[in-house]
């Protein structure tokens, strides 16, 4: 479920656009003012208000409010006013034109969203970048990303964001049977970058895979994540775990980057963004009571502890909490 709470009856996209507006003019932003507004709509309330702004001021809105705001709360406001399969792709291209990759963005795209979810992205960086992500991930991964993994880990990654997976139901028990002992031979030799691995990986649907992961499980009591344990330095073991998890299970995977991103040594501002944005309209309740159970405090208090200010106020407000 959402966290978001949204306002009904909302003013109409206009009304929003006019408020805006005047929390844009004159000396100073009202911050505030845009959080109340932008906090409290959905995702086609927000696409309604940014058409109802340019018809209106023939501005686009989301330029006028990079020029207003800055800092981490202007990232996320950019991030939350965008269209969620454009700003997936906004995400996937920033991931890639990091120094090293962020494979996590990448594979959380690839493996959490329906097969036409990630068709949906693919056109949106498309249309956006005049490139498929196809081959941004092929060029973008060839050089440092692999170097740090290995010469295969390119390969990984596109296969993940080329397929067009089964999304049905059935599954076939004798497949997982005999592709849960592929998997632990290959494990069990290191063959981590192996064809076979990396297919079946990136081309079963997420029912079938998740059926093979049990089976592996009963077969050799141990998670097939627990096996590709390794060097902590490894990024393409990492990245392996991080397929399996985002495929298995999403929303414990999700609590997992918040509790690392707010645990950690100097709060990972990027990663808090994006969970907390891709997930406010969805099912970010869900990954909150996780977040609750494992941690034995509220995610809204734990990032009202590592946040501030105007930024701190608008992740509350999509957490559902305004009381801070």
């Amino acid at each position: 479920m959402a966290t978001l709470v949204v306002h009904d009856p909302a003013p109409s996209p206009l009304e929003d656009a006019q408020n805006i507006r005047k929390a844009v003019e004159g000396w100073g932003t009202n911050e505030k003012g845009l959080i109340a507004i932008l906090g409290h709509r959905n995702a086609a309330q927000r696409k309604s208000i940014r058409l109802a702004y340019e018809e209106h001021y023939h501005e686009d809105l989301i330029k006028r409010l990079e020029h207003e705001l800055s800092g981490d709360f202007e990232k996320a406001m950019y991030r939350w006013i965008l269209d969620p399969r454009e700003r997936d792709a906004v995400l996937a291209n920033v991931a890639l034109r990091h120094a090293l990759p962020d494979y996590r963005v990448l594979i959380e795209i690839a493996c959490v969203y329906s097969p036409d979810e990630l068709l949906a992205v693919k056109r949106a960086y498309q249309c956006r970048y005049k490139r498929s992500l196809e081959e941004d991930v092929a060029s973008h991964t060839s050089g440092d990303f692999r170097k740090a993994c290995t010469k295969i880990s390119s390969t990984l990654l596109f296969a993940l964001v080329s397929t067009y997976r089964y999304d049905g139901i059935e599954i076939n028990e004798h497949l997982a049977i005999s592709e849960s002992k592929i998997l632990h031979e290959l494990i069990d030799k290191k063959a981590f970058s192996d064809d076979e691995l990396i297919r079946i990986l990136s081309t079963r649907s997420k029912e079938q895979l998740n059926a093979t992961f049990n089976r592996y499980k009963d077969d050799h009591k141990t998670s097939a994540t627990k096996s590709l344990l390794g060097d902590p330095a490894d990024e393409f073991l990492a990245a392996l775990r991080t397929v399996i998890r985002c495929i298995s299970s999403p929303m414990k995977y999700f609590e997992k980057v918040l509790r690392n991103a707010l645990s950690h040594p100097g709060t990972d501002e990027d990663a808090l963004t994006r969970v907390i944005v891709t997930h406010a309209g969805k099912d970010l309740k869900e990954i909150k009571e996780i977040y609750y159970k494992r941690n034995n405090v509220t995610l809204d208090n734990a990032v009202a502890k590592d946040t501030s200010g105007d930024y701190k106020v608008f992740l509350l407000a999509l957490l559902g909490n305004e009381g801070h």
